[in-house]
């Protein structure tokens, strides 16, 4: 089989106003297999082109009305990748040269020898085709890369939430240990939330904060049960030992690499600090203590109040709030963040309703 012959019947358009020249150019072509497809004008040929699939374009470069330069701008406005090959004479080769810098891909000097047209043909048809290979695989790269990377942002996604779940359900032994009150860590997390939201804080750190606010009493595993469980108030050096739940849970969780296990390290060891100065287990005040551990601090006393303990009854959502805001001789509006506080004031509602809808 000759080298030059076209192996598939590929469309390809000719253009050209001289009947002869475009009738035996297209016998040609159709004898070496093209599949060919030719117009007297190139207006018409445009049409069709707009609306056909055509691997290669041979087209004269002087004609009545539109010519083959300006059929090439056409072309080229419509698609910059199918060749365009420009038949002149001797007498036009500038122009010929300069189809080459608008675009066209090769040019043909009439008259013509039959096995250099049809091996521009080819060559023109080949070029289409590695063209619109790349194109396809370039799609088949791009849909297996995307569905790669869905895979494993998938895969990502479950062992997050596989990694939160266990630390949340391993969290909930100590709560199980101190009282009947299962869901006081998911509530942490959601009081925190509402908090930190009205606060103007991010996403990222939003969800950190849920997350890392369920261990902050994660340290109570280190509290002997007869302190736990202890009916009724605890004395001086049993509170002592109590206290020391913030740190014990502080040196469980600190010194990891993740930022979510960071901030659960301090939550752990400040959601006892008080804005007062009052509070344990570092005395800190004000704004040394970690914008966090001052979110779950409120969060936890909200929570607390609200729920049944071995030494106390619960109080209602009004009485919460009144003991917030107001103080009780035990607790006081002084130990709270100003801002906090104020958030908690205006959105003490969203607090009854996560309560009222995350009971054990």
């Amino acid at each position: 089989m000759p080298t030059d012959v076209v192996e598939v019947r590929e469309p390809v358009m000719v253009v050209d106003d001289d009947e002869f020249v475009r009738e035996s150019t297209s016998l040609l072509l159709k004898k070496h297999g093209f599949d060919v497809s030719s117009f007297a004008d190139a207006s018409d040929a445009l049409h069709q082109f707009i609306n056909g699939d055509f691997s290669a374009v041979l087209t004269d470069l002087r004609m009545p009305g539109l010519s083959g330069i300006d059929l090439l701008s056409k072309i080229r406005d419509i698609n910059t990748e199918v060749p365009v090959i420009i038949m002149t004479a001797y007498a036009d080769l500038d122009s010929a040269v300069g189809a080459i810098k608008k675009g066209a891909f090769d040019f043909i000097m009439k008259p013509y020898t039959p096995e250099h047209l049809v091996h521009a043909l080819n060559k023109a048809v080949n070029y289409n085709r590695l063209v619109l290979m790349e194109k396809s695989y370039k799609r088949r790269l791009e849909a297996d890369v995307s569905r790669r990377t869905q895979e494993l942002t998938d895969a990502l996604s479950k062992l997050k939430s596989l990694s939160k779940e266990v630390a949340v359900r391993l969290t909930a032994i100590s709560e199980f240990r101190n009282t009947d009150v299962g869901s006081h860590v998911n509530r942490i997390g959601l009081y925190s939330a509402k908090i930190a939201l009205e606060l103007g804080m991010g996403s990222d750190f939003i969800e950190e904060l849920t997350f890392a606010s369920s261990m902050h009493d994660i340290g109570k595993v280190g509290i002997p049960d007869r302190l736990l469980l202890k009916p009724g108030p605890l004395v001086t050096n049993e509170f002592a030992t109590m206290r020391t739940h913030s740190e014990i849970g502080f040196k469980m969780l600190s010194g990891s690499e993740f930022p979510s296990l960071q901030m659960a390290a301090s939550i752990a060891l400040n959601h006892h600090e008080r804005w007062d100065g009052s509070g344990y287990p570092g005395g800190l005040k004000g704004e040394s203590i970690p914008i966090e551990g001052r979110i779950v601090m409120l969060a936890d006393q909200y929570d607390a109040l609200r729920s049944t303990r071995f030494y106390k009854k619960p109080f209602d959502h009004a009485r919460a709030v009144e003991i917030i805001t107001e103080g009780d001789g035990r607790t006081v509006p002084e130990h709270f963040d100003p801002k906090l506080l104020k958030i908690f004031k205006e959105h003490h509602r969203s607090f009854d309703e996560i309560f009222s809808s995350n009971r054990d």
